[in-house]
């Protein structure tokens, strides 16, 4: 089994935003989004998630355009048909939209939806869409242009319109209180970030004639991003100040003052650690912004309270549900909270 990389293209700047915002929405409004990991960038499609072991592959491309006509609709299909015939399994096939015109659904209110809310006429002209585009591309064979093939990949497809703006795609990330979520014009700042970092990954080398035998020999090409990399930024980017590093947060100093001298390294790295796996841990990502949202009330409310003061006002429930962190862990996260809104 093999797969070789075709039409890799180079990020085009009207793109760039709907190409962010498509990640995000597989980050955080799917279903199975706490299924995905890493996010492949320009390499199967414009987009393409996959699990943390990469046995599972979202495929997805993008259009950002806002009117798009059942035909056009149709050519840009031609990347997914594209995975679809080829020798890899990709598990969803999804085509994430600007927006359409009005003659492509039965029910305009729906965003999200499959081929049976695409009017009959429509769904001719995408059809037609498709195979003329199918035609034209070298790397689809004759013999994968068929009816009965492209009716079976077109029921498998989801389509997604944008309906969110930039700070909302954001703010899905932060499952916080909305009082305490930073300003539309720090969301939207956040938003830039992760799409010029996600836009930067296109430009790590060439990767047009690539061959690979397997899903995940795509990472060994350093095209992705990771669920981790991207609520780090986040987070970063709430508190103005890096969350995970070498620094000692002022108010965790005099812990570590305190702990026996040829322990302290360790157990700084210990507590940076706790912190990354419980960032890392996706099955607790909602109990981790609650944890959050516990400390930042509880600093703002006591702004003279030293880190321990802080730790024993802190809502026990809520600390038992985060079992990647320890107690000297979870002081050094609340001093990296306390520093960060200080």
């Amino acid at each position: 089994m093999a797969y070789m990389v075709k039409s890799s293209e180079k990020l085009r700047p009207s793109a760039a935003d709907t190409e962010t915002k498509a990640l995000l929405y597989l980050m955080n409004f799917r279903d199975d989004s706490d299924e995905i990991y890493f996010f492949v960038v320009d390499f199967f499609n414009d987009l393409t998630g996959m699990s943390r072991i990469s046995d599972k592959l979202w495929d997805l491309q993008s259009k950002g355009d806002k009117q798009s006509s059942p035909y056009a609709i149709g050519t840009e299909l031609v990347t997914l048909y594209k995975n679809y015939v080829s020798e890899f399994d990709f598990d969803k096939y999804i085509l994430f939209l600007g927006g359409v015109s009005n003659t492509v659904r039965k029910d305009s209110s729906l965003t999200r939806f499959t081929l049976s809310n695409i009017n009959d006429k429509a769904l001719g002209k995408l059809k037609s869409g498709l195979k003329d585009e199918c035609k034209k591309k070298t790397y689809i064979s004759d013999e994968d242009i068929t009816d009965e093939k492209i009716d079976k990949f077109l029921s498998e497809v989801y389509f997604v319109i944008d309906d969110q703006s930039k700070a909302d795609y954001v703010k899905k990330i932060i499952k916080i209180n909305p009082s305490i979520i930073p300003e539309e014009d720090t969301l939207v700042a956040i938003f830039n970030e992760i799409r010029d970092v996600q836009a930067g990954k296109k430009n790590i080398g060439v990767v047009e004639g690539i061959t690979i035998e397997a899903p995940d020999e795509a990472l060994n090409y350093g095209r992705h991003l990771t669920t981790t990399e991207i609520r780090l930024l986040v987070l970063n980017r709430v508190l103005n100040q890096n969350v995970i590093g070498s620094r000692i947060p002022p108010s965790f100093f005099g812990i570590y003052a305190q702990f026996p001298e040829e322990k302290r390294k360790n157990m700084l790295e210990d507590c940076q650690l706790d912190l990354s796996r419980a960032l890392f841990n996706s099955n607790c990502q909602e109990d981790f912004w609650k944890l959050f949202e516990n400390i930042y009330n509880t600093v703002i409310a006591n702004p003279q309270d030293n880190v321990n003061e802080i730790y024993r006002n802190l809502d026990k429930n809520i600390i038992k549900r985060c079992f990647d962190f320890e107690t000297l862990s979870l002081k050094y996260f609340i001093s990296v909270i306390k520093d960060g809104i200080g």
